[in-house]
């Protein structure tokens, strides 16, 4: 059976990945559960013996654990008639259809990347394998739109 060639989405048109952003929904919940959860139980005494800097330090572990979610959470790649925006973590980058290069998939890999030259790949975390069926989707998707905008 030949499969169809997956039309260009209308743009602009953004990809997400979904597993991480709810593993980051989640862990984010029970991070912040769970130290909440140890706090209300411990008796006053031992609550009484934690001083200023430990507190802070708990703090600091919870807002540290948070913002790396956070992070994850906020990956997506973004197509507009003037080219594309990846967003990794708290890196964004901004490229004219000119410099997007050739967009790959290697087997086994955990998201696509646009292969600028030899010496430079830039990773889609936007996209991401653990959305299964939705990774091919995006994959064509944005290989699509690519094709639409630089051949």
């Amino acid at each position: 059976m030949t499969q169809q060639p997956t039309p260009a989405p209308a743009l602009p048109h953004t990809w997400r990945p979904f597993g991480p952003r709810m593993a980051a929904l989640v862990f984010g919940v029970v991070l912040v559960g769970a130290f909440v959860w140890l706090w209300v139980n411990f008796d006053p005494d031992t609550q009484a013996s934690v001083n200023v800097y430990e507190r802070g330090t708990v703090i600091a572990i919870v807002l540290g654990g948070l913002a790396l979610l956070n992070a994850l959470a906020r990956s997506r790649v973004e197509a507009s008639e003037s080219g594309l925006v990846v967003v990794n973590g708290y890196r964004k980058r901004v490229l004219p259809w000119a410099e997007v290069g050739t967009l790959r998939m290697p087997q086994g890999a955990p998201w696509p990347h646009l292969e600028q030259d030899e010496d430079v790949r830039i990773p889609l975390m936007g996209i991401h394998t653990s959305d299964g069926q939705r990774t091919a989707v995006a994959v064509r998707e944005l290989r699509a739109v690519v094709a639409a905008h630089t051949g």
